[in-house]
C-alpha cells in the first residue's frame, strides 16, 4: 500500500469519526429521550443499565451510575432537564466536560 493510499484511508477515517456523534464512542451507552419518561423512571434506567445518553432539546447528558466512572477529561456532577410531564428533573452522576481537567488542556 502506497503513501498516498494509506493518507486517504487516514483522511476517511478522521472525516468519519468527526462527524459521528460523540454518544457513537461511548459503547454500549443507551439513548433514551427525556420527553418519554418521568423522572422516576429515567432514574431508574440509568440505575439498571449503569451507562445512559438522556437527549433533552437539542442535546443531552450523559449518566454513569456508581461505581462506574466518568471518561478522561468528563467530571461528575448533577444536572437538571423537563421529563413527559414537564417536571423538572435533577439527577447525580451526570458526566460532564470538564475545562480544567489536564486531558482537555493541551
Amino acid at each position: 500500500m502506497g503513501a498516498a493510499s494509506r493518507t486517504v484511508i487516514n483522511a476517511a477515517i478522521l472525516t468519519t469519526a468527526f462527524w459521528m456523534p460523540s454518544t457513537a464512542f461511548s459503547a454500549a451507552a443507551l439513548n433514551v429521550d427525556a420527553r418519554s419518561y418521568t423522572c422516576n423512571q429515567i432514574s431508574q434506567i440509568i440505575r439498571q443499565n449503569k451507562k445512559v445518553f438522556v437527549r433533552s432539546g437539542f442535546g443531552g447528558s450523559s449518566f454513569r451510575y456508581p461505581p462506574a466512572k466518568c471518561g478522561l477529561g468528563y467530571a461528575r456532577t448533577t444536572t437538571s432537564f423537563r421529563d413527559a410531564a414537564g417536571k423538572q428533573c435533577v439527577l447525580d452522576y451526570a458526566c460532564t466536560y470538564d475545562s480544567g481537567s489536564f486531558y482537555n488542556n493541551p
